[in-house]
């Protein structure tokens, strides 16, 4: 799994947890629709920090709270 990968599992883990949809989490971050969406389908692949954060504040989480899961522990290597 890749790091892009990571972080779509990981913001529908915790938008599932928060009975929340992808358009709910986008309104309670403030991050619009259609950035979430592309997150969320793979069309963007490095989601700015910035953009993590609102969606941190929106889940009600901090971003050490994002990363704190397994999934980031065995990334795929990024440069080959």
């Amino acid at each position: 799994m890749n790091i892009s990968q990571a972080v779509i599992h990981r913001i529908e883990e915790l938008c599932r947890e928060r009975h929340l949809s992808i358009n709910a989490l986008s309104n309670l971050s403030g991050v619009t629709q259609s950035t979430v969406n592309d997150i969320m389908s793979g069309k963007t692949y490095n989601t700015g920090i910035g953009t993590l954060k609102k969606l941190c504040d929106g889940l009600g989480i901090s971003v050490r709270d994002f990363f704190d899961s397994e999934l980031f522990i065995d990334l795929e290597q990024e440069l080959k």
